[in-house]
């Protein structure tokens, strides 16, 4: 049986134009970040995935059958690449605190949940930061100093078998033969992803792509499709919870 795993759908984007948007991002949180706009073409987000992908697979011995557990801010470009990555190298993510996990991708390193990991990669989240705003123990990996020496290309040792757990929510286990969506949306859409769940964003961001289109992700504020900001970006429709 052929399956459509989301590193599937990635490679269906880039073969059909690399050169189009993948991902917008706005940031209006208050703080360092507002007013950032960062824009992803497919082959960037491409290059974004397998650098991740390289650090987990080769830096960390990340494979099917390992759990790592995303704790970043939703919504968030970086949630994107790296659920891509975790996928790419054929493993669980989980969104699920207390599910057991072998590495931990985290803007706060220094967290409880942070505390009780194997392996820790710390994430950064101002687009150009060059290392970790803060001291890192021992072991935690600066996701912003050495993930740029990871290769720029991605090969999978292994593949997940389709009914291995792609994804873990609320204790429910999503296989890789169901977790990317059965596109309902028009071919080439352009999708403003709201939802505050992490679930529901990647579901959406997940559905745009298969589709053949793009998500605009704005955090720390409420759009909607009518703002001349999501106008000017040429956004189709709204995705939310």
């Amino acid at each position: 049986m052929v399956v459509h795993t989301p590193a599937q759908v990635l490679a269906d984007l880039l073969s059909e134009d690399p050169t189009r948007p993948a991902i917008t991002f706005y940031d209006d949180t208050p703080g360092p970040t507002q007013g950032e706009r960062i824009e992803l073409s497919r082959k960037v987000l491409d290059t974004w995935v397998a650098k991740a992908a390289n650090a987990l697979q080769e830096g960390l011995d990340v494979e099917p059958g390992s759990v790592v557990l995303l704790d970043l801010p939703v919504p968030h470009w970086r949630w994107i690449y790296w659920s891509l990555a975790v996928w790419s190298v054929g493993a669980t993510l989980t969104l699920d605190r207390h599910e057991g996990a072998d590495v931990l991708v985290t803007a706060e390193p220094d967290s409880p949940t942070a505390e009780d990991a194997d392996e820790v990669i710390a994430v950064s989240l101002p687009a150009l930061a060059r290392e970790f705003a803060g001291d890192l123990r021992s072991g935690v990996m600066d996701e912003a100093k050495e993930l740029p020496s990871y290769g720029d290309s991605f090969t999978a040792w292994d593949e997940p078998e389709p009914d291995e757990a792609a994804l873990i929510h609320d204790g429910q286990r999503t296989a890789y033969e169901s977790v990317v969506p059965a596109t309902t949306w028009a071919p080439g859409c352009r999708v403003l992803v709201t939802a505050a769940s992490p679930q529901a964003f990647l579901h959406h961001v997940l559905h745009a792509f298969a589709a053949g289109g793009s998500v605009v992700v704005v955090r720390g504020s409420e759009p909607n499709a009518g703002d001349d900001r999501m106008r000017s970006e040429g956004v189709d429709l709204t995705a939310d919870g």
